[in-house]
Order: structure tokens, then C-alpha cells, then sequence
């Protein structure tokens, strides 16, 4: 079986890897990394590759930034070449993104099966553009691997077959415990950023970057306020994403000294930070899981969240976005800490599961019709 894992930007990366890693124990498994090139970083080198123990990209799209318009046409465009020319069996994509989107529509459209990591998933905002490509791809997906209870709710309720949707766990999860082990291993003095942390006593750590928090500033402006009041007591840890530096530049925003902005982080760097803080304070969709994994409070800088057992039962708190909410959160992260869960299957083996779903599902042709395989399955 040919598989396409496809990524479009450095958090995809961190869920194919295991998915790639736990593929080389299944020896009629061949997979293929497509990198669609949405977001252009310069630091993803062999290295980064080595780190994550996975090859470089089979095929680099190289496409750069663009409107969602402009950059979706031209994914879908070079992917069908790719297709075209190598004719895998499954596309396997994962979370949200551009990428996401256009690389299940050109499977889909050309008799290829699709496989959709984190399916189900939903937030109920259709002002996200992430939404919309949710929506859109678990429409047309062949497979649903679901992190959480809510993706199965929501994909039963959209009409879809439970024969189809199968709990997995979460390949983030794999990811992070696998990191854990390999910092663990590490010489942290070596980090550029062990002086920080070695300062001494407790604190935060941030990051922003979601348009509708940055992209204007009267959306920026009671952020800031909130992380200035934190930092009168607490130093904040806050590598700086490049649009919300560009924010802060045009925006004329002020942050406390004891606010440290930081250059973007390697992940390595920004584990062995966020880990160990008191609290986190984020507008990403992964930390909040990665941080409900390790029981680190986690303060949502948003109104909405499309993984509600983060908030149900994990260690993270929906705040919103005012000055209030983001203070009166972290608060009450730091006493959810206390009856915090791991949410079930998160274990570090949702890799491994993926591929017993695949494959028992192509055993099961094989017995049936005695034909080789074909999508779907």
C-alpha cells in the first residue's frame, strides 16, 4: 500500500512523523511525504527532518503564501501532478489547514481513498477558516481517525458511517511524549534558552498568532493589557510569531519588561520552556492538547475551541479574549491543575493504531474478494 502523508507547515510535520515512524514496522506499508510549501520556514532544514526521525519530503509543492483562494488552487494543482505521476493508494492529511483542504479534494476527485487525522472536530464558528476546511474535508473523507468523544459525536451527527470513524488517540500526543524522551537525553545547557529558564522562580509562557486576535488593534490592545498585568508578577516567556511581530511593530504595542519576546522557537526549545511554566497563555490549537497531556495549565485566548476536552476535562480554561477573561482565567487554570485528567487513549500509541485500522480494513478485501488492493478500502 502507497500512502501520501501530507504536511503544509511545521505543526503537520509534528503529526505525520509518528505516523511515518510507526508505518516502518508495517513492512506492505510504503509512505511518501508531500510538503505543500503553504508556509514558507526557512529553519525546516535536515535537520529539522533528523530531529523528527523522518526523511525529508518526497515532494516539495513550493507554494508559498497567497490569498486562501490563490494558495488552495495551487496546491490542488501540483498535487495532481504528483498524483498523476505516482498514483498512491490513500491520502493521508491531518488537522485544518490550506493543505488539508486542497490535497483530500484531489484525492477524492481522482478515485484515491482519504484519510483524515483529527477528523470531527468543530468549533461552530464559520468566521474560521479553519472550520470551513473541516467541514469540507470530513465531507468527502473515506476515514476518520478521532482524537476525541466530540469528533464522534459530530461526525455521527453530520451522517457519517460509525463503520468509518475510529478513537485513536492523538498523534500529537505521540509526538510530544516521543520529544519528552528525546529531551530528556538532551545537554539543555546547550539550549539557548537554558539561561531564561534558569533565572529562577515561576513563570508564563505565551504565544499569539491568531489573526482575529492580532490582526487589529483593538483585538491586540486588551491582550497586551492582560499580559502586562500578569507580568507585574509573573516573567512571561513569549516567543514571537512573525505576523503578530509585525502586529506589534504596526501597531505601536507595548509589553512589560518583564515580558520576554523571544525569536520563534525550535520545538525542542519551546518543550523544554512551556513544559515546566506555571501557566500557559495560547491561541493555538495544539498546545492546548499538549499541555492537557502533561497537566500544565493552559489559558485559551479565545472564544471558542474545537477541542472541548481540553476544557471538560484537561487542564485548560476557555478565557476569551478580554483583559478580564484572560486574568480570570489564569487563575482558575492554576485550580483546574488540581482535578486535571489525561483524556482517554492519549498514550503515545494513536500511530500505531491508525495503521492497525488501515491495514485490518485491507485485510479484510483481500479475504473478501481475493483482489489486491484498491482504494478505498
Amino acid at each position: 500500500m502507497k500512502v501520501f502523508l501530507v504536511a503544509g507547515a511545521r505543526p503537520n510535520f509534528m503529526k505525520i512523523a509518528p505516523i511515518y515512524r510507526a508505518s516502518l514496522r508495517h513492512p506492505q506499508v510504503t509512505c511518501k511525504i508531500v510538503h505543500t510549501g503553504q508556509h514558507y520556514d526557512h529553519s525546516m532544514s535536515q535537520a529539522f527532518f533528523d530531529d523528527l526521525e523522518i526523511p525529508a519530503p518526497s515532494y516539495s509543492l513550493e507554494v508559498g503564501s497567497g490569498s486562501h483562494a490563490t494558495q488552495t488552487a495551487k496546491i490542488m494543482i501540483a498535487f495532481e501532478e504528483v498524483c498523476s505521476a505516482d498514483s498512491p493508494d490513500l491520502v493521508l492529511v491531518v488537522g485544518d489547514v490550506n493543505s488539508t483542504l486542497a490535497c483530500s479534494i484531489v484525492a477524492k476527485k481522482g478515485g484515491i481513498a482519504v484519510a483524515h487525522v483529527e477528523a470531527g472536530l468543530r468549533s461552530f464558528d464559520m468566521e474560521m477558516p479553519e472550520e470551513i476546511n473541516r467541514i469540507v474535508v470530513d465531507s468527502i473523507t473515506d476515514h476518520f481517525f478521532v482524537t476525541e468523544e466530540s469528533g464522534v459525536e459530530n461526525l455521527l451527527r453530520e451522517g457519517k458511517s460509525p463503520q468509518r470513524i475510529h478513537s485513536v488517540g492523538h498523534v500529537m500526543i505521540d509526538n510530544l511524549l516521543r520529544q519528552l524522551e528525546r529531551l530528556a537525553q538532551l545537554d539543555v545547557t546547550r539550549l539557548p534558552v537554558y539561561p531564561l529558564k534558569m533565572e529562577g522562580g515561576p513563570y508564563l509562557f505565551l504565544t499569539l498568532h491568531r489573526p482575529s486576535n492580532v490582526d487589529s488593534r483593538e483585538s491586540f490592545a486588551p491582550i497586551a493589557k492582560a499580559v502586562n498585568e500578569l507580568a507585574e508578577q509573573r516573567t512571561i516567556f513569549f516567543p514571537v510569531h512573525p505576523r503578530t511581530r509585525q502586529a506589534i511593530d504596526s501597531f505601536g504595542i507595548a509589553f512589560s519588561p518583564r515580558v520576554k519576546l523571544l525569536s520563534p522557537l525550535g520545538y525542542s526549545e519551546s518543550l523544554f520552556l512551556w513544559k515546566d511554566a506555571e501557566a500557559v497563555l495560547t491561541d493555538s490549537g495544539g498546545l492546548q492538547e499538549e499541555t492537557t497531556a502533561l497537566r500544565v495549565p493552559c489559558v485559551t485566548i479565545r472564544e471558542n475551541t474545537e477541542r472541548p476536552i481540553t476544557v471538560e476535562i484537561g487542564s485548560n480554561v476557555l478565557a476569551g479574549c478580554s483583559t478580564e477573561g484572560i486574568i480570570s482565567g489564569y487563575r482558575e487554570s492554576l485550580e483546574k491543575k488540581k482535578r486535571a485528567q489525561l483524556p482517554p487513549l492519549w498514550d503515545g500509541k494513536a500511530s500505531e493504531r491508525i495503521w492497525q485500522r488501515l491495514l485490518e480494513g485491507e485485510v479484510r478485501r483481500h479475504e473478501a474478494t481475493g483482489e489486491a488492493y484498491a482504494a478505498p478500502l
